[in-house]
């Protein structure tokens, strides 16, 4: 399994026409080139139809967008998590604001992935429910107030109290937990106050995708990672 490492960005392609197919592998190996030349870890989460092929030509991690907890059997259209994992992801996102589950429904994904060692990063739209979320034991947490996402406006900005009451209610929780911040990350500066508010990264995905230069974008984040 490739080794995902704090800090993290971990940048959402989401159903984007600029990241899909051979335009998908195009930006994750522009993900994979700032990797190896800042020394951070960035990981991608693609399309379901690209991770097979990501997996064969670049090392960064890869995550799928969602998973379904069902076991292997009956169940035409669900995404099985053993599925995922063979095609070479390391891990999933859980409960993105655009593809929502009941808690008990978190609960189980998160159990399933665990059971066949992905990673999962479960999405959160506020610090009560990522404290709740915590008890769950997920490896990350990704805080993102779904009415900030794609407008530009950094939650590190617009709603600093989300992020800080995150960090402090889910490590009195479960300090095992990793913390990432999501929701109009688009600057360097944006992931460096991300960082300040106790977070160990960054849940991107419009401000890196439909970039016109995504290489220079992430070269800005990692910067803003290393600097501070």
């Amino acid at each position: 399994m490739t080794k995902v490492r704090v800090p993290l960005i971990l940048v959402n392609f989401k159903t984007y026409s600029e990241a899909t197919g051979k335009k998908a592998i195009g930006l994750a190996k522009l993900a994979e080139e700032v990797t190896h030349e800042c020394d951070i870890c960035i990981a991608v989460a693609p399309q379901f139809t690209d991770i097979y092929r990501m997996a064969q030509e670049v090392s960064i991690p890869i995550f799928a967008q969602h998973m379904d907890y069902v076991e292997p059997g009956s169940f035409t259209g669900y995404v099985l998590p053993e599925s995922i994992k063979e095609a070479g992801a390391v891990g999933t996102l859980i409960n993105h604001s655009e593809r929502r589950l009941k808690l008990a429904d978190i609960d189980a994904t998160v159990a399933r992935a665990r059971e066949v060692d992905l990673l999962s990063v479960v999405c959160a739209n506020n610090a009560a429910v990522s404290a709740a979320v915590s008890v769950l034991k997920p490896d990350i947490i990704a805080v993102e107030p779904p009415e900030l996402i794609g407008t530009g406006i950094p939650v590190s900005k617009a709603k600093p109290e989300v992020v800080t009451g995150t960090v402090e209610l889910v490590n009195r929780i479960n300090p095992d937990v990793m913390i990432l911040c999501g929701a109009g990350i688009m600057r360097g500066e944006d992931v460096a106050a991300a960082l300040r508010l106790g977070t160990e990264g960054v849940l991107v995905a419009s401000g890196v995708v439909k970039a016109k230069d995504p290489y220079k974008v992430l070269l800005e984040f990692a910067e803003a990672i290393t600097k501070a």
